[in-house]
C-alpha cells in the first residue's frame, strides 16, 4: 500500500510540474495577438481621425461656398434694386423747411 501511495504521489507531482504554465510558443503567440490587436486599434483610430478631419474640411468649404453665393445674390439684388428704382428724396427736417420758407419769402426783395 505504501508503494502505491508513493507511486501516485510521484505521478501527481510530475503531472503538476508538466502543467505548470504556458510554453514559450504559447507566450509568443499571445504577445503577437496582443500586438496585432493594438496595431488594428491604432489603425482604426487613425482612420477615424482622418474621416473627422475630412468632414470638417468639407463642411468649412461648403460654408465658404454658401457665404460667397449669399454675398453674390445680395449684390445682384442690390444692383437690380438700384436700376429699377430712382433714389428717394430725403425728407426735410422742420428747421430745413423753415429756412426754405424764409428764402422764398425774401426772394426778389433786395
Amino acid at each position: 500500500m505504501k508503494k502505491s501511495i508513493t507511486l501516485f504521489t510521484i505521478a501527481g507531482m510530475f503531472t503538476f510540474a508538466a502543467c505548470g504554465g504556458p510554453s514559450a510558443e504559447e507566450t509568443a503567440a499571445a504577445e503577437k495577438a496582443t500586438q496585432d490587436s493594438l496595431t488594428a486599434v491604432a489603425a482604426q483610430a487613425t482612420a477615424d481621425s482622418m474621416a473627422v478631419i475630412e468632414a470638417a474640411t468639407a463642411a468649412a468649404a461648403q460654408a465658404t461656398a454658401d457665404s460667397m453665393a449669399a454675398a453674390q445674390a445680395a449684390a445682384a439684388e442690390a444692383e437690380a434694386a438700384a436700376k429699377s428704382k430712382p433714389a428717394a428724396k430725403a425728407s426735410k427736417t422742420p428747421v430745413q423747411k423753415k429756412v426754405e420758407e424764409a428764402k422764398k419769402a425774401v426772394q426778389g426783395r433786395g
